[in-house]
């Protein structure tokens, strides 16, 4: 079994392809304390032919098991490949950050954008928002679909751009309303990290936590005028992409 930590900063995803690269085992944990410690219960009782370890996360695997690590971006770009190999751009929202990968063809990356300065333009800042507005991420990743009103939050920094949803809610403005001026605020942010890229992009593909959310997904796309393509599980594309560098690596020994 080949194996793919990413240590993220709020969820570990970790995923086991076997020989034919079919994925065998897959989890999603929350970060904490003592991570490699956790990683390494969960390996404990499998085979683990190899291991590559990627995320924010990944030095501390490294030294815990010896193994090699690679970016997020190659993870991410190889993740996505494995999806559809017709993919061209991926949009990667994750907790702390946002990414946007202009691959290459064959599963590597020619040129990247990433967004690490603030929260503002993360799926932590909608997680902030939704504990503000006291609805579960469910409830929020949908109710953007039943505004009468396209609200904007201007703010680039997160604090201020809470400050934005208090005031909205102080004026009575409707739930539904404040969660697409949110929601569009990111995907703003997004889109216009794409956009260098995207003019000969046919194929999207939108990872990470974030692409759990069906409303970013929805603004996305009218934003960027393009289909989105997301998988089954989005939060494991980096995860699969270590895996599948670990395969790699065992076939070029």
């Amino acid at each position: 079994m080949f194996w793919g930590v990413d240590i993220g900063s709020t969820y570990t995803k970790i995923t086991g392809i076997d020989k034919d690269r079919n994925i065998i085992d897959t989890t999603v944990i929350p970060t904490i304390m003592n991570q490699d410690e956790i990683v390494a219960e969960y390996l404990k009782d499998k085979k683990v032919e190899m291991l590559v370890a990627t995320g924010y996360g990944r030095h501390m695997v490294e030294e815990k098991f010896s193994c090699p690590v690679i970016s997020e971006i190659k993870a991410h770009a190889k993740g996505a490949y494995f999806y559809n190999t017709e993919t061209d751009l991926v949009i990667d929202l994750g907790g702390q950050d946002s990414k946007v990968i202009k691959l290459d063809g064959t599963g590597g990356f020619i040129d990247f954008r990433m967004n690490d300065k603030c929260a503002a333009g993360t799926g932590k800042f909608l997680e902030i928002a939704a504990n503000r507005m006291g609805l579960d991420m469910e409830k929020f990743s949908n109710l953007g679909f039943e505004a009468d009103k396209e609200l904007e939050i201007s703010s680039m920094c997160a604090v201020f751009a809470e400050s934005e949803v208090i005031s909205l809610m102080a004026k009575k403005e409707s739930a539904a309303n404040i969660c697409y001026g949110i929601h569009s605020s990111i995907a703003s942010r997004l889109s216009s990290m794409a956009r260098r890229f995207i003019a000969k992009s046919e194929y999207v593909f939108f990872s990470g936590g974030g692409a759990l959310n069906p409303f970013l997904k929805h603004l996305l796309s009218k934003k960027l005028e393009k289909k989105i393509l997301v998988s089954d599980k989005p939060q494991l594309m980096g995860s699969i992409g270590a895996a599948l560098a670990g395969y790699e690596i065992c076939q070029e020994i």
